[in-house]
């Protein structure tokens, strides 16, 4: 891919439009999406050109993969730019109301109330509890068998997440909230024509979806009216929803409190676990890197446990973290929608268009990484500087980057530091990976490792 940018975004050749994938009449791209999205973004991003067009679902897209345009839109213009409707229209169904699809004035405001629950030194506290529940996660792991990652993780991410942000023990529970999410999952299969359709739309996908919301809205209303029953007050991310009075003394509906909760605890557990997933998949199959990052736990750590502030210590662990995010990332890209007409290198683009700006295209372009399939993570030792800002965005960026990327980075850490300290992990599942895009870039079938003694 090539082209220049200067101004509002200078020029490729505009004459005849972006370069793109033809369709069909009427349905455009669709076919090829729904066939297979990941070889359909592949597609896409293999152009000669950072701007690309394509027709989804009645939809115009623009897919957008050069970093300055990225950082236009996320940062330097986000007041121009929206949650696109596409994304609107699916996810609003489910949490309305939550902070990754509320915009304007409450998206701010509830923003500005939540932030305190992941400030750095707020976030340091809970660094404990994670460890314990990952170490209790390996006393229940023996060498020799093979445990499959995707639901190991899962469940312990669901666990910490409650336990931390809500002071709720929900062994036992996660069944409710981990169906909820799974449910989700398959709705939201992009290869799927039941992710084209809204909720009411009477699929078997649609079906077990709603089936699963219900039980977790039971769940939900269960944990909030305990502890409002209670006399404690952590100072949780529970207590702050359920405590927030804004400037004109109105406060945070039962349905944005069980939103937030969606958010946090559907969308929160299944992006670190995956991270997780694919970090132990890639440690297993490349046995040299696996020895450099048990050689820097044990200088720092020896015998003990990981500390939050032993993380400063151990470098190659957060570079493992952040290839593992480069090559898989969970969030595999970010839809806006431009408010007003704008030029992006030259090309026009209505307002209203979907803009799709994916990690999963851009942290694989050679302009950025040498050898960019390669799992290397030496490579953010040695270059992290002399790449463009946004060569690199898995949790998004801008006024509106996650606002759980402190806290996932330091679990994802915590925990693999934890389970790498006591077990050497070989390949049980070998790559190729296949991928499917749902809400979040999952593997195709489930990702297992065999535990080896240390």
């Amino acid at each position: 891919m090539a082209g220049s940018v200067s101004g509002d975004g200078a020029a490729e050749d505009s004459d005849a439009g972006p370069p793109g994938p033809d369709g069909w009449p009427l349905v455009g791209n669709t076919l090829s999406f729904l066939r297979d999205p990941v070889a359909f973004y592949e597609r896409c991003g293999s152009y000669d050109s950072d701007v690309v067009s394509y027709s989804v679902a009645g939809a115009d897209g623009y897919m957008l993969t050069r970093p300055e345009d990225i950082q236009r839109v996320l940062v330097d213009e986000a007041d121009d730019y929206r949650r696109a409707q596409v994304i609107q229209d699916s996810l609003g169904e489910l949490a309305e109301g939550g902070l990754f699809l509320a915009e304007g004035e409450k998206w701010r405001r509830e923003r500005t109330a939540l932030q305190p629950a992941f400030y750095r030194d707020r976030i340091e506290t809970y660094a404990e509890m994670m460890i314990r529940y990952a170490r209790a996660r390996a006393d229940a792991w023996t060498a020799g068998e093979t445990v499959t990652a995707t639901d190991e993780m899962r469940t312990l991410t669901l666990e910490i997440l409650a336990k931390t942000l809500l002071d709720v023990d929900i062994r036992g529970q996660e069944s409710d909230i981990g169906e909820a999410a799974d449910a989700i999952t398959d709705h939201f299969d992009a290869g799927s024509v039941s992710a084209l359709l809204p909720l009411w739309v009477p699929t078997p996908a649609n079906r077990r979806a709603k089936r699963a919301l219900a039980r977790f809205e039971e769940t939900i209303e269960e944990m909030v009216a305990a502890r409002r029953a209670g006399d404690d007050d952590p100072g949780d991310l529970l207590s702050i929803l359920l405590d927030v009075e804004f400037e004109d003394g109105s406060t945070l509906s039962e349905q944005d409190v069980r939103d937030h909760l969606f958010t946090f605890l559907v969308a929160g557990h299944e992006t670190t676990a995956l991270t997780l997933s694919y970090a132990l998949f890639l440690l297993a199959n490349h046995p040299d890197q696996q020895a450099r990052l048990h050689g820097e736990l044990d200088d720092v750590l020896g015998d003990d446990p990981p500390t939050a502030a032993a993380l400063f210590e151990m470098d190659y662990l957060g570079n493992v973290v952040d290839e593992a995010l480069r090559l898989y990332p969970p969030a595999y890209t970010i839809f806006r929608e431009p408010t007003r007409d704008v030029t992006v290198r030259g090309y026009d683009i209505p307002a209203g268009a979907t803009l799709s700006m994916p990690q999963y295209i851009v942290h694989r372009d050679e302009r950025w990484y040498d050898k960019p399939d390669a799992f290397r993570p030496d490579r953010w030792r040695e270059g992290r500087e002399a790449r463009p800002d946004y060569a690199y965005y898995p949790f998004g960026g801008g006024p509106r980057h996650c606002i759980g990327m402190r806290f996932a980075r330091m679990e994802a850490q915590l925990v693999l530091a934890s389970l790498a300290g006591r077990f050497a992990f070989e390949p049980g599942t070998e790559p190729p990976l296949d991928l499917s895009m749902q809400v979040t870039l999952q593997p195709e079938t489930d990702i297992e490792v065999r535990l080896a003694e240390r």
